[in-house]
């Protein structure tokens, strides 16, 4: 793809990496749930659905203000997997609030794990946003 200003080239390494760290770590989150070594409180869920449904508007807001503003942003691949980890957090937080599920059960290990894949690919995501914009500058920006 061609740049899509502030010096991004959307051959971007970051959302690799990331998103093979959030798998890694919702692998690891699903077999200490079905072991039992950890749970995941009711607590932990809110929050989790909190910081999400915040993260979605943050982001919508800034989208707006970019559309109106002129500015193109850095955003790549990164809106995209941002995107997809808030969403994904906000239904599987859901699913999880709803049905209560036994600690050793299967399915509440996958959709636990599922959560927190999500949950790290929103703050992976995050990261490779702030890396990617922090090159914009007023020289490379395109107003």
């Amino acid at each position: 793809m061609s740049n899509l200003g502030c010096g991004c080239t959307c051959r971007n390494d970051c959302i690799g990496i990331g998103v093979l760290a959030s798998i890694v770590i919702g692998i690891i989150t699903a077999f200490l749930t079905f072991s039992a070594v950890i749970t995941v409180g009711t607590a932990f869920l809110w929050v989790a659905l909190g910081i999400a449904v915040v993260y979605l508007a943050i982001t919508f807001a800034g989208s707006v203000f970019f559309r109106l503003s002129g500015v193109r942003s850095c955003v790549c691949r990164v809106l995209g997997v941002l995107l997809t980890g808030i969403l994904g957090t906000i239904l599987t937080s859901l699913i999880l609030l709803a049905v209560e599920f036994a600690a050793t059960s299967v399915i509440g290990a996958i959709i636990t794990g599922l959560l927190l894949l999500f949950f790290s690919l929103i703050i992976t995501s995050v990261v490779c946003f702030i890396k990617c914009s922090a090159s914009c500058t007023d020289n490379n920006c395109q107003l």
